[in-house]
């Protein structure tokens, strides 16, 4: 399997500049994030606004290093460049994603409804096991459960854990997680991640029925 598989890409080009005396807000990083991973189709340009992005996530959390979602969010964008990117550079941002998991696990573990369990949960579901990389199913099912525990009806939480037993062979409760998932309530200020989210999960049904 070649690195440009292992990861599924998470996860319009961002401005350049932006006011250097205000920190970047997380809402603006969460909706370029969308842009990237759902409106941005040709492959440098998809990169390119993966990178932009991750580099507004560093300076908003330089200015805010206090910030538990940012870091969610800085680990989110990095290791949705991964997956978009693939080569030798994706098992390092997927470490560097860990990293900055497990320490809001530690220190803030129910920031933004236990995100960081869910997006911890789907590395270890999605990369490669060792020697190569940290790939541990029954470390990732353990996470995404934890997640569901905090946030049972959300939409991610719901949609990686169908997706983690689709990939197991565990079938009926794919689809179960993944219906679940689907009726999700929508998530303020987030129409073009939900809209993403939903085409991922029809696809996912329609594979599975």
């Amino acid at each position: 399997m070649s690195h440009n598989t292992i990861l599924t890409a998470l996860f319009l080009v961002i401005p350049a500049t932006s006011l250097a005396d205000e920190p970047v807000s997380l809402q603006t990083i969460q909706h370029q994030w969308a842009k990237c991973q759902y409106d941005t189709f040709n492959y440098d340009n998809k990169i390119s606004c993966l990178q932009n992005n991750i580099s507004l996530n560093q300076q908003a959390l330089a200015k805010q290093p206090d910030r538990t979602d940012l870091k969610v969010w800085l680990a989110i964008n990095k290791s949705t460049l991964a997956g978009a990117d693939g080569g030798l550079s994706a098992l390092s941002l997927v470490k560097e994603s860990k990293i900055l998991l497990e320490d809001v696990i530690q220190n803030d573990p129910k920031v933004l409804d236990g995100s960081a369990f869910t997006s911890l949960g789907s590395l270890y579901y999605q990369v490669p096991g060792w020697p190569i990389s940290f790939g541990d199913d029954d470390q990732a099912e353990a996470l995404l459960k934890q997640a569901l525990a905090i946030n049972p009806n959300g939409i991610d939480p719901n949609y990686f854990y169908g997706d983690f037993l689709a990939r197991n062979g565990r079938k009926s409760e794919a689809i179960t997680f993944l219906k679940k998932a689907q009726h999700a309530a929508p998530r303020p200020g987030r129409p073009l991640a939900d809209k993403g989210r939903q085409q991922e999960i029809a696809t996912k049904l329609k594979e599975l029925q």
